[in-house]
């Protein structure tokens, strides 16, 4: 028989496509002893300890010992003796856990179970220290539990407070703009804020593998300077829509919520498609969304970085629209963190930059989704099919099948979204301490140095900024083709001085330090919060 007990047991014991990683995994041994081992927490248990040999004695284990694990228990109930979950809740009609089992198994099924009043001190069903939960427990009377869920039975990720996500409570990412600015200066960081809106723009289009389109581009930067913190209910159907339509143009082929299969893949002609992940299926979404709605709703008062990264995350894993899916969740990273007063009005965190600056970069990114979407694949392989072609309502006409919607509906309902919070911290800290000041640095620097090429030269900034443009690209010269467009450059008391200025610029210009997230997160824990190789002095 396996030494495993609780939620480790319940998934052997049934068989269970649980796809999300268990943060806790307890077993029976000789000594009791706990340790650590990529992210997950190992228990052992002393003999005296062994839950007998039943799902409900191992349910019990896991509710009082492992927290609340709500895919797993969704496939488990579904193999559950129902009428011994009843005769265990009767006869312990005041015992926390089948009252939390009760509630569970009622909330996740949606079947009432035929049990007895239930009676005992109201017990809250999640423990805040342990996971987010909602700012305000709702009483259900029935089960005498505080139910402070964050979402609803469609959609309510998990988020489990980690050393690092409690550490974040203490990086204010207002007053960290504000160093930026007292070194800086306000006009320079009103001014940054419009280059960085442009910036964030260009880098998310870089994301979804998009040219350098400049339409579409500023019309992204537009809505995002347009929506952010502005629109009412920014989840809701039609704002989305609104949201849609203002950054693909109103003349895109398919807006507002999708009504056909989609996955996210890659492949060629002769090759065939490899799929990264399946997204919920159609009939799905609206009450998804309406789920990401609810947590958002209930979390107020929960770290803007995760309600941030929820908002994102657990937008682009439902993947509501037709299309834009990828540039409307980061959008609303920003959206989210304006919306919770994290960052000034009309600042933007130029958050698509710092995930595309390098192939390095970019990867972490890749991985983070992968995280969450290739055990997800793994379960399911044998469900895709490419078969007939089928016209859906939204116009899609697509030969993609799935049937692994019951497998996965507990994992896209459910999402762990832990590390997804702790990577976007990663990124928000990058771009604050390191890519924001670094960019404002070099406009500063450039700055200066059109400053000083005026001492020689007087002109329109266009036209200044074309010379050193054409100086910096020519290896430090000028070129003829330059000082035929600009007669003066031929004066040597003018353009030797000019091109000294300019070429001391480009030697000093400011290094763009590298992002270490180990050490950061080392950093962090020993006390040191936002310290900047960057800052000014």
């Amino acid at each position: 028989m396996s030494s495993w007990a609780g939620y480790a047991w319940l998934r052997e014991h049934f068989n269970l496509p649980v796809t999300q990683k268990l943060s806790i995994l307890s077993q029976i041994g000789r000594d009791r002893k706990t340790s650590f081992q990529d992210g997950v927490r190992y228990e052992t248990y002393r003999p005296n300890s062994k839950p007998d040999d039943i799902p409900l004695a191992h349910l019990a284990f896991a509710l009082k010992h492992e927290g609340i694990h709500l895919e797993l228990l969704s496939h488990a109930f579904k193999s559950f003796d129902k009428q011994a979950l009843i005769d265990w809740i009767a006869s312990e009609p005041t015992g926390q856990y089948t009252r939390k089992a009760g509630f569970l198994y009622e909330w996740l099924t949606g079947n009432i179970l035929q049990a007895p009043e239930m009676s005992g001190n109201y017990r809250n069903l999640l423990d805040p220290n342990q996971v987010v939960a909602a700012d305000i427990p709702i009483k259900n009377s029935r089960w005498r539990i505080n139910d402070n869920l964050p979402g609803t039975p469609y959609f309510c990720p998990i988020i489990r407070r980690t050393e690092l996500l409690d550490l974040i409570d203490d990086y204010n990412l207002a007053e960290r703009l504000q160093n930026i600015e007292d070194d800086y200066g306000t006009d320079l960081m009103t001014r940054s804020a419009v280059w960085l809106t442009i910036r964030e723009s260009r880098a998310s289009f870089a994301i979804e593998h998009e040219g350098d389109q400049k339409s579409k581009i500023h019309r992204f930067a537009l809505a995002m300077g347009r929506y952010c913190g502005q629109i009412e209910a920014p989840l809701s159907i039609g704002a989305l829509t609104e949201i849609q339509d203002s950054i693909l143009g109103t003349s895109t082929i398919r807006h507002g919520l999708r009504q056909s299969p989609v996955f996210v893949g890659s492949g060629t002609q002769e090759m065939g498609s490899y799929v990264h992940y399946v997204a919920p299926d159609a009939n799905d979404v609206e009450p998804m969304l309406k789920g990401l709605q609810t947590f958002m709703e209930k979390t107020r008062n929960v770290n803007p970085v995760i309600r941030a990264a929820v908002a994102s995350f657990g937008f682009v894993f439902i993947h509501p629209m037709a299309d834009g899916n990828g540039r409307i969740s980061r959008f609303l990273i920003n959206d989210t963190l304006r919306r919770d007063s994290a960052i000034p009005a009309p600042l933007l965190l130029p958050i698509s930059s710092t995930i595309t600056k390098s192939t390095v970069s970019r990867t972490r990114y890749d991985k983070i989704l992968e995280a969450y979407s290739r055990p997800m694949m793994a379960k399911t392989a044998n469900d895709i099919r490419f078969g007939s072609r089928t016209a859906y309502p939204d116009g899609v006409v697509s030969d993609f099948e799935f049937s692994g919607n019951d497998t996965l509906r507990p994992a896209w309902r459910y999402p762990d979204l832990t590390e997804q919070s702790e990577y976007l911290f990663h990124v928000i800290h990058e771009t604050i301490e390191y890519e924001m000041r670094h960019q404002i640095q070099s406009h500063h620097s450039y700055i200066e140095a059109r400053d000083k090429v005026k001492d020689f030269l007087e002109g329109p900034d266009e036209h200044i900024d074309r010379i050193m443009r054409s100086v910096e690209r020519n290896e430090g010269q000028i070129s003829n083709k330059l000082k035929n467009e600009f007669p003066v450059l031929n004066d040597s008391t003018i353009g030797e001085p000019i091109k000294d200025v300019i070429n001391a610029h480009t030697a000093n210009r400011p290094v763009r330090q590298n992002y270490d997230p180990g050490a950061e997160i080392e950093a962090l824990l020993n006390g040191v919060l936002g310290i900047s190789p960057l800052k000014k002095t």
